[in-house]
């Protein structure tokens, strides 16, 4: 298993090597970083180029690319002119341990703008997945007991309809109603946007309130298309010979489908989770920017918009190292819930 493990660690470094080099690629195309420096104002042809020069921008795309992966060795950067440098260059190489510096948030890391909002994104996501899992797991096995059942035509119907729904629409009605209307109607309403109210401070309870809303929207559209996933593959599990022995022992049913049909029906799930997980460390885009959650899908968002290379960079490296090891980490779970799986 350890071999296995090294294996697996060692094929992520040019895999990653060729994510990364076709990201920049596309990041350098996608829009001029320069263009978006001067803000509304017009930026003077001389201006234009001494700052495509100071970032490097003049130099071949591929020359570039060892810029940001190696770093280089020119350091300050006179963004208005005026011969005060605001800011460091913004690459210091990734295999020295850094993502850069942004060209839009002046003299800050990237790793420090990242770390300023990933704790925000994973209190959002990680409860959001807890949500998704519990409330999956519950319906679906419910409904695949209760095959057919009123209740189970009713949440497959809820279950079609909610996973329909774009996230923006859902995420929009759900502020319209237990905001707008529940303050209308004198009933206790929920916050719509931020993590908490500049008058009460950041305590627990305002995160907490705040959280509602955004953690329904990302939920409830989950929560339809997994728990119809689970039902069905605990169905399928169900009609499975080691139930009908283990039915035929005399194991109680409890016993019979959450040790022995939920934990073989489970090996899809986790593949689902084991995809999901890493992509929580790139927050929600559409959700945060509804809710004003200061998280990574804002600050993703912010920044791809200005063509800001070493955040953006940053960012979808971050995602892409996590997919790789949360893969790995899922394989690992597979063998530890079906003893069969084996690694060599």
């Amino acid at each position: 298993m350890i071999r296995y493990v090294i294996r697996r660690l060692l094929q992520a470094i040019p895999l990653l090597f060729i994510i990364s080099l076709l990201l920049f690629i596309l990041m350098r195309n996608i829009g001029d970083p320069v263009a978006t420096l001067g803000g509304r104002r017009m930026m003077r042809p001389e201006d234009r180029e001494r700052l495509t020069r100071q970032l490097g921008l003049d130099k071949p795309l591929f020359v570039q690319y060892l810029y940001w992966l190696v770093g280089n060795d020119w350091t300050k950067v006179d963004l208005d002119g005026d011969g005060v440098a605001e800011t460091q260059g913004p690459r210091l190489g990734v295999l020295r341990g850094e993502f850069g510096y942004s060209l839009m948030a002046r003299g800050k890391l990237v790793t420090d703008l990242i770390w300023e909002r990933l704790p925000n994104t994973l209190l959002l996501m990680v409860s959001a997945e807890v949500v998704i899992v519990l409330f999956s797991v519950a319906v679906g096995v419910y409904s695949a007991l209760h095959q057919y059942s009123k209740i189970d035509n009713v949440v497959t119907a809820i279950s079609f309809i909610g996973y329909s729904m774009p996230i923006f629409f859902l995420a929009l009605a759900s502020m319209y109603i237990f905001a707008i209307l529940f303050k209308r109607w004198g009933l206790p309403y929920l916050p719509t946007v931020g993590m908490f109210d500049p008058e009460a401070g950041k305590t627990p309870l305002q995160v907490l309130q705040h959280m509602i809303l955004p953690v329904f929207s990302i939920s409830a559209i989950s929560i339809a298309g997994y728990s119809r996933f689970v039902r069905a593959t605990m169905l399928e599990a169900m009609d499975e010979d080691y139930v009908r022995t283990a039915r035929a022992k005399g194991l109680p049913n409890r016993m019979v489908v959450f040790v022995h049909a939920l934990k073989n029906a489970s090996l899809p799930l986790v593949t689902i989770i084991g995809l999901d997980i890493p992509l929580l460390l790139g927050g929600a885009i559409v959700t945060e920017r509804i809710f004003a959650w200061p998280g990574m899908g804002r600050l993703f968002l912010d920044h791809v918009s200005r063509a800001d290379t070493p955040v953006v960079m940053g960012i979808l490296m971050l995602i892409s190292a996590a997919v790789i090891i949360f893969q790995i980490l899922t394989d690992l779970v597979y063998a530890w819930l079906d003893p069969r799986i084996r690694y060599t």
